[in-house]
């Protein structure tokens, strides 16, 4: 037995970051993609529009009727509400990011038919990129007594303030069965009748590859928006009560700077980041390396060959 799924996915980016996204999910056994162009991307609508499973939506003036949320995390979350409120063409439907991909270990489809019937959500824990060849990850470090002293370990000089060792969310992303009523999709959960739909923790044999820093030059150049708008912006919490030591990735980073510029930047960079033997080791020693080839060149021509 198999279950059909989909992703919803508001999405800011180069026409082949887009393209590179949809082929490689549609390659993974995708049934349908509700992707939502967050600027005028008329080369990319056109590209994936002459894709069967593939329904694009240009967000433009029209679409918001002239009043476009200011905050992007807003726009994703109206948009992913609206996927899931179409009339329903698969079974699980996930809210995902260009940058984000699903890893199984056996087809998607297979793992989400398995779950009970009861189930209403699937949540898919992250891991993170090395910066690197691209198939090197860092795994998600689950909540205990030993988190703290885990990450420490791998990373001496910043581990004290990083939540599980991530740059990024530890929440990950939730699939949603679908055909329930009064559903709120969020960027990390999912609400029906504002309550919050509980579920297990993670769902073994998926993880979600989060490529949020492929290098030091993409990762410097998204890293303003991020620290002004984004995942490092001032209004997210610290990785750890302020009473115990606890800072915000923005604090942190304005931290480093303080003291160090660019420089210092870099310096956090080569430790948390960067595709280091002596990193893998570290990681591999606690059963945290992960390797995974995503191959995006190859998908593209595949389904897109014009």
């Amino acid at each position: 037995m198999t279950a059909t799924w989909g992703i919803s996915a508001t999405i800011l980016a180069p026409v082949r970051d887009i393209l590179a996204f949809a082929a490689y999910h549609l390659e993974a056994g995708a049934h349908r993609l509700y992707i939502y162009l967050d600027d005028d991307n008329q080369a990319a609508f056109d590209a994936l529009k002459a894709h069967p499973k593939i329904r694009p939506t240009l967000c433009n003036e029209a679409w918001w009727n002239g009043k476009p949320p200011k905050k992007h995390q807003v726009r994703q979350t109206r948009n992913a509400t609206h996927a899931y409120g179409r009339r329903a063409e698969v079974d699980w439907l996930i809210h995902m990011d260009v940058d984000e991909f699903l890893v199984a270990q056996q087809p998607v489809a297979a793992v989400l038919a398995a779950l009970p019937p009861e189930q209403k959500i699937a949540r898919i824990r992250p891991m993170e990129q090395l910066a690197g060849d691209g198939t090197s990850f860092k795994a998600f470090v689950p909540n205990g007594p030993d988190r703290q002293k885990i990450v420490a370990g791998l990373y001496p000089t910043y581990g004290p303030y990083l939540k599980g060792g991530f740059l990024s969310h530890l929440a990950g992303k939730c699939f949603v069965r679908s055909g329930l009523s009064g559903v709120r999709v969020q960027i990390h959960n999912a609400f029906q009748h504002d309550e919050m739909l509980q579920g297990p923790e993670t769902t073994p044999d998926i993880d979600l590859a989060h490529c949020h820093a492929s290098d030091w030059d993409d990762w410097y150049s998204s890293y303003r928006h991020r620290l002004e708008k984004g995942s490092y912006r001032a209004e997210l919490a610290p990785n750890r009560p302020r009473d115990k030591g606890g800072l915000s990735m923005h604090e942190l980073f304005q931290m480093i700077e303080a003291e160090g510029g660019k420089t210092a930047l870099e310096a956090f960079f080569d430790e948390v980041c960067r595709d280091t033997p002596a990193l893998r080791q570290r990681l591999s020693a606690q059963g945290l390396l992960k390797r995974a080839n995503l191959d995006l060149n190859t998908t593209i021509p595949k389904h897109f060959p014009r």
